[in-house]
């Protein structure tokens, strides 16, 4: 069968049904595809090389899910992802419900300011998301979401230097179809979701358009106000509207909107506040905190943010063998947040902070396919981007300073990603991007008189700046077909991510800090195996990652040097270098038509080889945020088909993740000796479950439960020692939620 039609279908995205384990359960191939072998796993599609390949062909580290497989898993937004793929840590970062901070094979960045790149790109319908705020999207009228691990440079844009996550909502249908569903749980946990789609003019005009509104209450309180700490509180809308012109040229238009009024998370102190002596952890002094979610803070309960975004996408098959696409899109966003470091009623590190940003990418794309024995993809990225915004600090109200200034990024990129088959078993993959980047940072940071930040009394950093950056990454792959069931592959490739400025800059005391930090790069070897085995009732996904990583870039909570009272200084800096190696297995079993059973299992070794801090190299002391050595997950599946038709399945799942640093500090400076002890969370597993019953083709009841044991972890923190504060947010306590949904 020749291939050549692929790529205009995969670019009208109009209703595939792909994913990592959603075809494998009978239940679904028997509502989609009756008479289907329900005794083995189906191949499964993905786009993750933009063209139509199965999963188990394509040589890339890839895991993807579709609607289905994210109800049964119980994955409710992109922070949930981090247990079902192989060296991915996700979640929501520090004081913030929707700020996401990622990291795959030990590459991310877990600073949000403005002037710092994520080191995983996130994707919405082929749209970069510059920012992180509000990037930790919630799961809602998803085709598909796709996870890419290792450098992605040579098929996607900015930032994919650790790899890509890709959300994909739902296409345009031709006929009439949509669902209404509504979600009870606990914590006042109150979520409705509905959308409706289809023809306009017989199909040559469609539409489709989308609502949420997803409420909970706190997690905890604060017990001074009253107020609830780690609530949830967001809406959602989404449209699209596509004109089919001819069946070789059609345009859609998109358009979402997020508005997230959540208060803040709730932190924990997890040491006494030197400054505060009176104060411990888990106390007040009159009032406990009854709650791991609790605070004291004498701030306002104030985070929101709003993001808006709109995109045009113009598909055109130029001739049997060419297709060409167009995108073009633009993202705006605002945010406000106060951030209380210390967490108590005093003044000591209290944060208030407005954030802006809006970008405009545009990005060509030429895909050849002739049925022969090459394919691939060529295209030129376009993006221009501002970001910033202003942070009021109080340091124990008698310090007042801000942060303020806008980073423009203009980048140009020219990629092409090509296939070859070099004989019926050997497969050859070339690929390049030259990227050419330029950063331009407009910085000024004061002294005040007073908290309200009007009267400015000193300025430690002033300036306006420009650098340069240019990058060439190859890549090149080679795959061998051991049979119509194995793929052996074998990978190098360059991932690259650009420099910048620190926009938290002291100049004055630190005159470096002004000066631009280095573009950081991974060269990465890569080999694996997809296999099919046993009949095709066992998919067994293997890979194993040799990453030599340079010029690292750390955000570091510190003081300015020789200060005395000590003074934070926020400080950026290349760590140097680091190896990361690591072992991914992914699993799907098929014992019989009722029974699935799948999950992976990850090995990472991430080490610093030289880590210079005043002019020492204390790379054997220092250690990886976000790299646990060892974590993995399994889900067990049961499915029965009842008298009536209806379905009945059953899932429980255990993720386990071993000892991981969430922040990133000096452990013993090399001159003074003073000794930091990073956040560290001891290894823990979580245990959830699902149940789904599916009336007929319409109705679906689902009951869900997450961290069943209530075990209390950690996913990031703040150590702040000129501030004498060390702070801890927890991961979500048990939650269950029952969800009544409608299709039609």
């Amino acid at each position: 069968m020749k291939r050549k039609h692929l790529s205009l279908a995969i670019h009208g995205a109009l209703g595939l049904a792909l994913g990592l384990s959603a075809n494998a359960f009978a239940q679904e191939r028997d509502a989609a595809e009756p008479g289907a072998d329900a005794t083995r796993l189906e191949a499964i599609s993905v786009t993750a090389r933009r063209r139509e390949e199965t999963i188990q062909d394509v040589p890339v580290a890839v895991t993807a899910f579709t609607p289905a497989a994210l109800d049964r898993l119980n994955i409710r937004d992109l922070g949930d992802l981090g247990a079902q793929v192989p060296n991915l840590t996700i979640y929501a970062a520090r004081g913030s419900n929707s700020t996401v901070t990622a990291y795959i094979r030990g590459v991310g960045q877990s600073d949000p300011l403005w002037g710092v790149d994520p080191g995983v790109g996130i994707y919405l319908d082929d749209v970069y998301i510059a920012r992180p705020q509000g990037a930790l999207l919630d799961i809602f009228d998803v085709e598909r979401i796709e996870v890419l691990r290792g450098p992605q440079g040579t098929l996607y844009g900015k930032n994919t230097i650790g790899g890509a996550i890709k959300y994909v909502t739902r296409g345009l249908p031709v006929d009439t179809e949509g669902f209404v569903q509504a979600t009870v749980g606990n914590y006042g946990q109150a979520d409705l979701k509905a959308t409706i789609g289809g023809s306009l003019s017989d199909g040559a005009l469609r539409g489709r358009i989308g609502v949420a509104s997803l409420h909970r209450d706190g997690f905890g309180r604060n017990i001074r106000t009253g107020q609830d700490v780690s609530d949830k509180e967001i809406l959602v809308a989404r449209a699209q509207l596509g004109a089919y012109v001819t069946e070789d040229f059609n345009i859609q238009l998109s358009v979402d909107w997020l508005d997230d009024q959540s208060g803040a998370r709730g932190a924990r102190m997890l040491a006494p506040n030197p400054l505060q002596p009176v104060f411990f952890p888990g106390s007040g002094l009159s009032q406990p905190l009854e709650s791991r979610y609790d605070v004291r803070s004498g701030m306002l309960n104030v985070n929101d943010t709003e993001l808006k975004g709109a995109s045009g996408v113009a598909n055109w098959r130029i001739n049997d063998d060419w297709t060409a696409k167009y995108v073009i899109a633009k993202r705006e966003g605002d945010t406000e947040t106060n951030i209380d470091f210390d967490t108590l009623p005093e003044k000591i590190a209290d944060v208030k902070a407005f954030y802006r940003d809006q970008q405009v990418s545009n990005e060509i794309q030429l895909n050849y396919d002739a049925g022969g024995r090459s394919r691939g993809v060529i295209g030129i990225y376009h993006f221009d981007g501002e970001a910033g915004g202003r942070v009021l600090n109080n340091f124990f109200n008698l310090l007042f300073g801000d942060t303020q200034g806008t980073m423009f990024t203009e980048s140009v990129a020219i990629y092409g990603d090509w296939s070859f088959d070099l004989n019926e078993r050997w497969k050859l993959d070339l690929g390049a991007r030259w990227t050419d980047e330029t950063k331009h940072a407009v910085v000024l940071n004061r002294g005040y008189a007073n908290d309200s930040f009007t009267t400015p009394i000193s300025t430690v950093a002033d300036f306006d700046k420009r650098v340069g950056f240019t990058n060439f990454a190859p890549k090149i792959g080679l795959g061998y077909q051991v049979s119509d069931d194995i793929l052996l592959y074998s990978l190098a490739t360059r991932g690259f991510k650009s420099g910048g400025f620190n926009i938290r800059a002291q100049s004055v005391a630190v005159p470096r800090s002004a000066e631009p930090f280095d573009d950081e790069t991974v060269d990465s070897i890569e080999f694996g195996a997809k296999m099919g085995l046993l009949d095709q009732t066992l998919f067994l996904n293997t890979a194993y990652f040799y990453n030599k990583y340079k010029d690292i870039q750390l955000s570091i909570f510190t003081q300015i040097p020789n200060s005395d009272p000590p003074a934070f200084f926020g400080d950026f800096t290349n760590a140097g270098k680091g190896t990361v190696q690591g072992v991914e297995v992914e699993y799907q079993w098929l014992p019989s038509a009722d029974w699935l059973v799948s999950g992976n299992i990850a090995w990472l070794d991430a080490q610093f080889d030289e880590y210079f801090f005043k002019g020492v190299n204390i790379a054997k002391q220092q250690k990886f945020t976000n790299a646990p050595e060892f974590s993995g997950a399994l889900n067990v599946e049961r499915r029965f088909r009842l008298a009536n038709g209806d379905a009945l399945s059953f899932r429980i799942g255990y993720s386990y993740q071993s000892e991981v640093v969430a922040t990133t500090e000096v452990v013993r400076d090399p001159v003074t000796g003073a000794v930091t002890q990073p956040i560290t969370q001891a290894g823990y597993g979580l245990l959830g479950a699902t149940v789904i019953w599916k009336a007929g083709q319409a109705w679906t009841v689902t009951l869900q439960g997450s961290n069943l044991t209530d075990k209390e972890y950690l996913t990031t923190g703040y150590v702040i020692p000129a501030l004498g504060v060390r702070t801890g947010f927890y991961g979500a306590p048990r939650q269950y939620s029952l969800s009544v949904r409608y299709d039609f």
